[in-house]
C-alpha cells in the first residue's frame, strides 16, 4: 500500500485547508483510512478515520465540528477538510489504512506539514 499526503501548507488562524492522500496499491473496501497528527515536541494523535466502504467516519474531540474526513472512491483519495484553524492544530498530518477488525495502522504516509500562524 502506497499512500500519498498533500496539499498542506501556511494558513492564518480561522482559515481553512484541505489535506488529500492518494492511496494505491490494493483495493481499500475492506479498510479504514485514517487521518493523525503529531506537532514537535507531542505524542502523535489521533485526528479522524473513515470506513472506505460505508463513508463512516469518527472524529477526536478536539476536531469535532470543524474537521471533516471524506473519500473519493473513484479517485482511491481521502480528505480532509480542516476549517476555523487554531494554532494549536499544527502539526504534521499523516494518513494510515489498516484493515476493518485490526486495531493498528499498518500503512502510513509520508506526512505533510499544517502551519496555522495567529
Amino acid at each position: 500500500v502506497q499512500l500519498q499526503a498533500s496539499g498542506g501548507g501556511l494558513v492564518q488562524a480561522g482559515g481553512s485547508l484541505r489535506v488529500s492522500c492518494a492511496a494505491s496499491g490494493r483495493t481499500f473496501s475492506s479498510y479504514v483510512m485514517g487521518w493523525f497528527r503529531q506537532a514537535p515536541g507531542k505524542e502523535q494523535e489521533f485526528v479522524a478515520h473513515i470506513i472506505w466502504s460505508t463513508g463512516s467516519t469518527y472524529y477526536a474531540d478536539s476536531v469535532k465540528g470543524r474537521f471533516i474526513i471524506s473519500r473519493d472512491k473513484d479517485k482511491n483519495t481521502v480528505y480532509l477538510q480542516m476549517n476555523s484553524l487554531k494554532p494549536e492544530d499544527t502539526a504534521r498530518y499523516y494518513c494510515a489504512a489498516r484493515r476493518i477488525g485490526v486495531l493498528e495502522y499498518g500503512d502510513w504516509g509520508q506526512g505533510t506539514q499544517v502551519t496555522v500562524s495567529s
